[in-house]
């Protein structure tokens, strides 16, 4: 093909694969499978791959975090970025309408666009010919923060305009104002991984969306699920729409993502019904607001009622109740998770948040206890955002009571009466028995999806475990047919299926069986590490600390948590059962490579989820290119491969001057290596 020819195809895909992401990520409406999708990308990469004079800033491609900045750039706005005023409740609405009616008898007869009062950062965002060339914080609303590498990492931000075609011309200088924020499930996925790795869980998410935009590491942004809607257009060059609501749907056209929430309202009336409705069903949003904004559509009369302060007096924020109150910490208690980690939840005295009686509330972990020193006693702020886990937000130290006494985490775990055991550098506290009753059904679970054993879902393993059947995961391999068939839900069919199921997980590879068994920090790679070093879980059960600390990729805490585990009388009981049962596989030498070896010598950790490697089949690209997996980030190793939502590995190879690569750098290390 020429060169031509390859520009062209370059630029077509270029196209399509723009208006696939508008289609996506703006109007929730794909019209190509996720594969079919990643098939253009990756056409596209290639081209850029053997071209790389012909990639462009609003290529698709670049997405990816740039290198660290050592500071940000100041960026100065073009018009002062206003803050809004607010209303409490109908009253204050009302006066703030008449308000505005004395100043404009114009405003008694306008219409309103009500909008969600976003929980995120306020940014700038600067189009220059359909192409975006900056981004900024809102700052004091002057000058702001150049985060313009970050906010490219951004799926939803179009990186040119118009992103589909047929879209309007977009005006030559373009600013938009928009809120980058979490959605709940994104907020809550990423402190479910900082709680499995032992890190601090964050506690809200516009301070974590905040402080994610501005990280100095653009790959750091990359990795967080951060979002954002479009609501203003800050100043242009040529004609833009007269009212808010075309403005809504002329950047919405133009392929930026804006609040489908957002409604038109033909008087103020309109606006108090729907703030109502939206009070009533605010749990139901995907993200977090505090409220509705409330603005004049007519922009040209917003624009004459001016400004008082820093305020717009042609808009106003229109609050919800705050779902913060106090009460009584009445005691803590503690939780016991299915990897053993213990997580402290409050015992409060019954409050009323957002119309829901709230009896418990989550504490995170033992060190925010002592870091807020919460007391047993104390009179505590706790708030309810959406369908979120209530929380403890922090005591209310004014008036805390002479007998409040301080926590002191358990010693032992509150189920089994095991030690605890903690972790340097980690905030969790674990139970390490793996027989401790509360941890058992979750333990099986997990054990049975490794194994793949069919037919073995969460309610038949509570079923098996409530009728005494199965006290730990060696039980599954005594269960008869006889047994099953005396559960309710069984026939013939049914419990042949299961047993049989049983039967071939019996026959699995050690490496299954070790990351089945559920050992807290071993996941796929360590598991496949250790049975490339030892045969059989008698040898491991043998090793020292330092044997295993000795094994690439494995560092001393997860070493000794390993040795910790097998040392366990609990444990060692259900082994011993294993073993009886047969369940007892042996690993065989592993097969040097065969072909070239281009990673021979160099160490990769794999995090985060890949565009179309699955974790194994990106282990099996490095090893079968001579390269070492690893489990963790070390100084050893040569490279992180990132996928999106990487979590804590990525923080520690930047810390560490670890390089990263994406699964397509990977790719090309191989063919250049």
């Amino acid at each position: 093909m020429t060169d031509a020819a390859l520009k062209a195809q370059l630029e077509e895909l270029r196209t399509t694969i723009n208006e696939h992401n508008y289609r996506y990520h703006v109007l929730d409406q794909p019209s190509i499978s996720d594969a079919e999708y990643d098939k253009l990308l990756n056409q596209l990469r290639a081209i850029e791959t053997e071209h790389p004079e012909w990639i462009t800033p609003d290529s698709p491609t670049q997405r990816a975090g740039a290198e660290p900045s050592p500071k940000f750039a100041k960026v100065t706005h073009p018009a002062p970025i206003l803050s809004l005023g607010n209303a409490f409740d109908e009253a204050d609405l009302r006066a703030w309408f008449e308000r505005i009616s004395r100043l404009d008898e114009r405003v008694r007869k306008a219409s309103f666009v009500a909008e969600p009062k976003l929980d995120g950062l306020s940014v700038v965002l600067h189009y220059k010919d359909g192409l975006f060339v900056q981004g900024a914080t809102r700052g004091n609303g002057d000058v702001g923060e150049d985060v313009t590498a970050n906010l490219r990492t951004l799926r939803k931000l179009p990186l040119r305009i118009p992103a589909a075609a047929g879209g309007p011309k977009p005006p030559a200088d373009l600013f938009v104002r928009g809120e980058v924020f979490f959605f709940k499930k994104d907020f809550e996925a990423l402190n479910k991984r900082q709680s499995e790795s032992g890190e601090r869980i964050y506690q809200t998410a516009r301070n974590t969306a905040a402080g994610t935009l501005r990280q100095l590491d653009p790959s750091i942004t990359a990795s967080r699920a951060l979002t954002f809607y479009v609501y203003n257009i800050i100043a242009a060059e040529g004609k833009i729409p007269a009212t808010q609501w075309e403005t809504l749907q002329y950047l919405q056209d133009l392929g930026f993502p804006t609040a489908p929430e957002s409604v038109l309202c033909k008087d103020l009336e309109d606006v108090v019904a729907a703030y109502k409705q939206w009070e009533a069903g605010r749990d139901a949003l995907p993200y977090e607001v505090d409220g509705m904004v409330v603005k004049l559509n007519d922009i040209g009369l917003y624009n004459d009622l001016g400004v008082v302060g820093k305020d717009p007096r042609g808009s106003i924020a229109y609050k919800f109740p705050a779902l913060e109150v106090t009460t009584m910490l009445q005691d803590i208690g503690v939780n016991v998770g299915r990897t053993g980690v213990l997580t402290p939840y409050a015992m409060l005295e019954p409050v009323e948040i957002g119309g829901v009686i709230v009896k418990q509330a989550t504490l995170h972990n033992f060190d925010f206890i002592a870091e807020k020193d919460i007391r047993i006693g104390d009179r505590v702020l706790v708030k309810r955002a959406g369908d979120v886990i209530p929380y403890v937000i922090g005591p209310v130290l004014t008036e805390r009571k002479k007998g409040a006494r301080k926590y002191k985490p358990p010693a032992v775990c509150p189920v089994c009466g095991q030690p605890v055991e903690t972790v340097e550098d980690e905030v969790a506290w674990y139970c390490v028995n793996a027989a401790c009753p509360e941890q058992i059904v979750r333990n099986v679970e997990h054990f049975v999806a490794v194994l793949d054993v069919v037919g073995m879902g969460e309610k038949i393993v509570a079923q098996l475990n409530a009728a005494g059947l199965v006290k730990d995961v060696a039980d599954l391999f005594s269960l008869t047919r006889e047994d099953l068939l005396s559960l309710e839900g069984f026939a013939d069919k049914k419990a042949d299926n299961l047993i049989a199921s049983i039967e071939a997980a019996r026959t699995r590879s050690l490496h299954q069986l070790i990351f089945a068994l559920g050992i807290r920090g071993v996941g796929w790679v360590m598991a496949s590490a250790l049975s490339a070093k030892y045969r059989d879980l008698d040898e491991i059960a043998k090793a020292s600390t330092q044997d295993i600390d000795d094994i690439e990729g494995i560092g001393p805490n997860i070493a000794e948590t390993i040795t910790d585990w097998f040392a366990q009388a609990s444990n060692k009981a259900v082994l011993k059962k294993l073993k009886k049962a047969g369940v007892w596989p042996r690993s065989e030498p592993r097969k040097a490579p065969s072909g070239p070896q281009p990673f021979a010598g160099l160490t990769f950790v794999v995090t985060g989820t890949l565009p179309t490697f699955s974790r194994k089949d990106a282990g099996d690209f490095i090893e079968a290119r001579g390269g070492k997996l690893a489990g963790s980030v070390s100084k050893k190793t040569s490279y992180l491969v990132v996928g999106e939502d990487a979590g804590s590995k990525l923080d520690k190879a930047r810390e560490l001057g670890v390089p990263t690569l994406d699964e397509d750098a990977l790719k090309q290390l191989a063919d250049q290596a």
